[in-house]
């Protein structure tokens, strides 16, 4: 059977499971006095069953209980049978020295003993114990006693807060001051020992000395005294003051109910649903909390010499453990912190195996991460109300536990972060991590600059070492000029080749469509098409099918402040959108939902990740709609070029030939095979009523041919602003950036901010503008699908066997085509002219090429 091991106390107050300061003082003055008054002791006549000197578990803690006299075995120590008054000042002032010696260490005496309102069961054993003075001691000798008395208190409450703070859950950095503390008590009691060894051999000495003596350790222990109190009681009053039942629970209780499969306490929250909720006062004061209270009792103190280098030495004890479990994790990129003492916080669930199955930015981001919850994007302010960082301190703010960082490091936590990361990152790829024997012998204390040397030093190191990797190792830069062609387009040959040879499959429902037959379509077209450095990373692109339209998932993104709101866009389409076609009438044509995937191995993923890459995709399926309809466009352009379109009509027109007044049109309905309905705000155009030099059927092929040539050329415009105005200059800014970069960070910072700015300048992050430019480019689509229709009816009137209801429907289509363009298009300019003159400057070039086809 495994020894047990009982559960150890966290709460501020310890209900004390050894004998009291009284109880010891009673027993061990029952002995003296008995082998006082046996005067013929000797060790014939010791009987076996009395108990050894050596037993005396009191001599180990009180070495001085050898010659305590018999009138202290009184009752709660206050056997004063004598009074001291009528006493000479010299015999009271030997029987306060002994009493003082004592006091000082923690045990009451004969004329100096406990405060009548003390109780070991009540008392905070932190706060120390208070002593009383006889009242009939003379009063010269009362004011030199009660400077010393305050000795006792101070070492009784230390000694009590080395034994509470000497728990594993208080964490190393406690145990090192514990430590510390512990050895400048040493020095105490050698003092005391010296002391008393004067008392019992020197005639000579008086009260005087002993305060002589005893003066300089009364400020420096004081000056430990204050320190404690204040990490005691620097969580909340309300924990401080209130021992909670799970604190004096039985220990073997729970240990048997563990052992026969009785759920604990946490666990049976759990099992209800009860939310175990983190605050600050269940966080004990520990790790970086604990270097932070001395660093401020060193800085208020900073005028008292003796202070400041007390709490400096402390400072320097208790910042071993950490900076031992600092450099662990700048040198090497591991966490060993048992106790959640660091700044550093590891999420252990965030693997490398997730991001295998879906290479997201949460391993760079969430593995580890500050336990403040602050990012370089925030500056040095942590956000206490995000999840996972526990709530400030209600006395002064403080944040608890491992959460505060020492102010010596506040400038330094980004830097101690990203070195372990990028260490990390380097140990994920399988590289191992070198060691420097030289720095690893090498020690530093809280306060010396040659820690933030090292720091800086190794933060430099594994910045460079893991941005050869992406850079050299990965070939990052080929990666992204492969990203620019296939998702910008920047050599779009094998989109044109991919669009000719999928264009019957493309014309099939998003769900018909085979994927396995556009992927191969696009490997024949990229094998096709090989340029250089692009041939290694062509088979990391794959056709996919986007489940929702381009437009109407920009704008449920804006609307919910997605990208104009927060500059963030998802990760991934939203769920609303899934399942949204099966509701539909009409369903997605798979030209509408082709886009493009990327795949990229680790640690690549942490700049190419899918954040980035759906970045990418908004931006091709933006490219590709407009490559699309300026096809059809150009289809539509070849096709009216034969004999219909082009032969001069020579006869005019009758009567009967003259197209309907605009009273007598009627209003389209909203089936996709009509042309879009004319707004209400919007003027009809007017429609030749009379004919006298042309036919009908020419003026409307003239109308067709000007409606054409204004779509196409805003089609081409919008393409041409879009490619020579916005990407290729923004590629070329990310170029100098990534010869200059110098962190990781930076590089992430700066891929990201190109991507943003790229999405923002193409029109993709305005609902206005996106709302105005969908409604154009639909317009343009539906009217290249009325190719064939229009060319049937140029055919009947070339024959002249059109009937009146055919010319009706002919003119009435052309005119709502107009209609619909021209008004759209009114404020489509007007938008992108007012956010050119407000937000967007780079938009005044479009403003320019605009004008160029607006219809005077």
């Amino acid at each position: 059977m495994e020894p047990f091991t009982p559960r150890t106390q966290t709460g501020a107050r310890k209900k004390n499971i050894t004998l009291s300061q009284k109880e010891y003082s009673k027993i061990t003055g029952t002995i003296a006095r008995t082998r006082r008054q046996n005067s013929d002791y000797s060790p014939r006549n010791v009987s076996y069953d009395e108990p050894s000197f050596i037993a005396e578990t009191s001599f180990v803690r009180a070495p001085l209980n050898s010659r305590v006299s018999s009138t202290s075995a009184a009752p709660k120590g206050k056997s004063r049978n004598d009074s001291l008054d009528h006493l000479p000042i010299d015999i009271q002032e030997a029987l306060i020295l002994e009493d003082l010696l004592y006091i000082l260490m923690g045990i009451p005496g004969n004329y100096i003993t406990f405060h009548p309102d003390y109780s070991p069961d009540e008392e905070d054993p932190l706060q120390g114990i208070r002593f009383v003075i006889s009242p009939s001691l003379d009063s010269s000798l009362r004011d030199l006693v009660e400077r010393i008395l305050p000795l006792g208190t101070y070492y009784t409450a230390i000694s009590s807060f080395i034994e509470q703070r000497s728990h594993l859950d208080f964490g190393l950095v406690n145990h090192a001051l514990c430590a510390s503390i512990r050895d400048m008590l040493k020095d105490y009691q050698t003092l005391l020992s010296q002391l008393e060894h004067s008392f019992n051999t020197s005639p000579s000495f008086s009260l005087q000395k002993l305060w002589f003596y005893v003066h300089p350790t009364i400020h420096t222990l004081s000056l430990i005294y204050s320190l404690i109190t204040d990490l005691a009681f620097a969580d909340d009053p309300s924990a401080s003051l209130s021992a909670s039942s799970s604190d004096t629970s039985d220990a073997e209780e729970e240990a048997r109910n563990e052992a026969l499969g009785i759920p604990s306490s946490k666990l049976k929250a759990v099992l209800s649903e009860t939310p175990l909720t983190q605050s600050s006062s269940s966080i004990p004061v520990k790790g970086g909390e604990v270097l932070a209270i001395i660093y401020e009792k060193q800085q208020s103190m900073s005028g008292d010499p003796t202070a400041s280098m007390l709490y400096g030495t402390l400072l320097r004890a208790a910042g071993k453990p950490y900076v031992a479990m600092l450099r662990g994790w700048v040198m090497t990129g591991r966490l060993v912190d048992p106790y959640e003492e660091l700044l550093v916080k590891e999420s252990k669930f965030i693997n490398r195996g997730i991001l295998e199955m879906d290479y997201t930015d949460e391993y760079w981001e969430r593995r580890y991460t500050l336990r403040d919850g602050s990012t370089i994007s925030s500056g040095n302010k942590g956000h206490a109300h995000k999840a996972g960082v526990p709530a400030p301190r209600s006395a002064g703010g403080r944040l608890p536990g491992g959460a505060c960082v020492p102010p010596l490091l506040e400038s330094w936590k980004h830097k101690i972060l990203l070195a372990g990361k990028y260490l990390n990152v380097i140990r994920e790829c399988g590289i191992e991590v070198g060691r420097d024997q030289e720095r690893e012998e090498e020690e530093f204390d809280m306060d010396d600059e040659r820690l933030y040397t090292f720091l800086e030093s190794t933060y430099t190191h594994a910045n460079h070492t893991l941005l050869q990797l992406l850079l050299r190792t990965g070939e990052l830069i080929p990666r992204l000029r492969s990203l620019k062609r296939y998702f910008f387009l920047s050599q779009s040959f094998f989109l044109t080749h991919l669009l000719d040879l999928s264009h019957n499959e493309l014309r099939k429902t998003a769900k018909s469509a085979s994927i396995v037959k556009l992927q191969s379509l696009l490997e024949l077209t990229l094998n096709t098409d090989v340029q250089g450095e692009d041939t290694m990373f062509r088979e990391d692109v794959k056709v996919i099918m986007a489940s929702s339209g381009l437009y109407e998932w920009l704008m449920k993104i804006i609307g919910t402040g997605g990208i104009e709101g927060n500059g963030k866009v998802p990760e991934q389409e939203p769920e609303e959108y899934k399942g949204k076609d099966k509701d539909d009438k009409k369903q997605m044509l798979a030209i509408d939902a082709l886009s493009l995937d990327y795949h990229v191995k680790f640690p690549l993923s942490l700049v190419i990740s899918r954040k980035t890459i759906l970045r990418y995709q908004l931006i091709f399926r933006f490219l590709l709609h407009l490559k699309h309809v300026e096809q059809s466009l150009s289809t539509m352009w070849i096709e009216q070029k034969t004999t219909p379109w082009r032969k001069p009509v020579t006869k005019l027109g009758n009567a009967s030939s003259r197209p309907p007044s605009s009273a007598s049109r009627s209003r389209p309905s909203s089936s996709a095979s009509r042309p879009p309905s004319r707004p209400s705000d919007a003027p009809a155009p007017s429609i030749p009523s009379t004919l006298s030099e042309q036919s009908e059927f020419e003026k409307w092929r003239l109308r067709v041919f000007l409606l054409r040539a204004r779509m196409l050329s805003f089609v081409q415009q919008i393409l041409s602003f879009t490619t020579f105005e916005v990407l290729e200059p923004n590629w070329r800014l990310l170029e100098q950036k990534l010869d200059r970069v110098r962190t990781v960070d930076e590089l992430l910072r700066d891929h990201l901010d190109f991507l943003d700015t790229c999405l923002k300048e193409c029109m993709l992050t305005s609902a206005k503008l996106l709302k105005a430019y969908s409604k154009l480019i639909v317009t343009c689509a539906t009217f290249a699908l009325y190719a064939a229709p229009y060319t049937k009816s140029a055919n009947q009137a070339m024959m002249e066997t059109e009937t009146a209801e055919g010319q009706r429907r002919r003119w009435e289509y052309q005119v709502k085509f107009e209609t619909n363009f021209d008004h759209w298009f009114k404020v489509f300019l007007d938008c992108v002219q007012f956010y050119a003159s407000s937000e967007n400057g780079s938009l005044l070039p479009l403003v320019v090429r605009l004008t160029s086809i607006k219809k005077t």
